[in-house]
């Protein structure tokens, strides 16, 4: 206690908050001035930057969708196929005088000008021309069986006729009665030697 008391008071509260981890004196006061000083101006910058990031993220957003309704009729209209009997795609169709395209078109114009979405304006026109009006199937439920098909059957056929390959070159040559057979090896050279030795003169 002795210590204590010619200690000046200042200096022990010091010595508690060093302690503790925090520094009060002038020289560290005004580096934690400075340092949250730097803290506050990069907290701003952080700030500002990202509000601009925001901002122009949106204004992109914005410009992407202002065609979107074109790029959506279009998108739309390849997706369906005009139900004269030309087996055209809807906005392809040029049979002259059809009279199911002009009006498809402008259906589908009106679907995406009330904001329908894609499936509610295909399925509306699925209920209404029937399931025809699709360029292809869907890919939900027994329509899958349309997607797999055509890939299952490649399959299939290229494993047949890898095995009917296989067969053929796997078989034993059978000769017709009265057929010469194919003469390979020693034996084809003991018949070249009979050969020179008959033809010399």
């Amino acid at each position: 206690m002795g210590i204590e008391a010619n200690v000046p008071a200042n200096s022990l509260l010091l010595s508690s908050r060093a302690k503790r981890g925090i520094c009060s004196s002038p020289s560290s006061r005004e580096a934690a001035d400075s340092s949250s000083l730097a803290l506050l101006g990069m907290t701003r910058i952080f700030f500002k930057r990202g509000t601009q990031l925001i901002l122009l993220t949106l204004v992109v957003l914005t410009l992407l969708g202002a065609g979107d309704e074109s790029a959506r009729v279009n998108d739309l209209g390849h997706r369906m196929m005009c139900v004269c009997g030309c087996n055209q795609i809807l906005l392809e169709c040029n049979h002259v005088g059809c009279a199911y395209s002009e009006r498809m078109r402008s259906e589908l114009i009106a679907a995406v000008d009330r904001g329908d979405n894609d499936d509610l304006t295909l399925q509306g026109f699925v209920q209404k021309y029937g399931t025809t009006v699709m360029a292809a199937p869907t890919k939900t439920g027994f329509n899958r069986v349309a997607w797999i098909m055509p890939y299952l059957v490649l399959v299939l056929g290229l494993a047949m006729v890898t095995l009917i390959v296989r067969a053929w070159r796997s078989r034993p040559l059978v000769l017709p009665a009265g057929a010469v057979a194919a003469v390979h090896g020693a034996e084809l050279e003991h018949f070249r030697d009979q050969a020179r030795k008959d033809t010399e003169i």
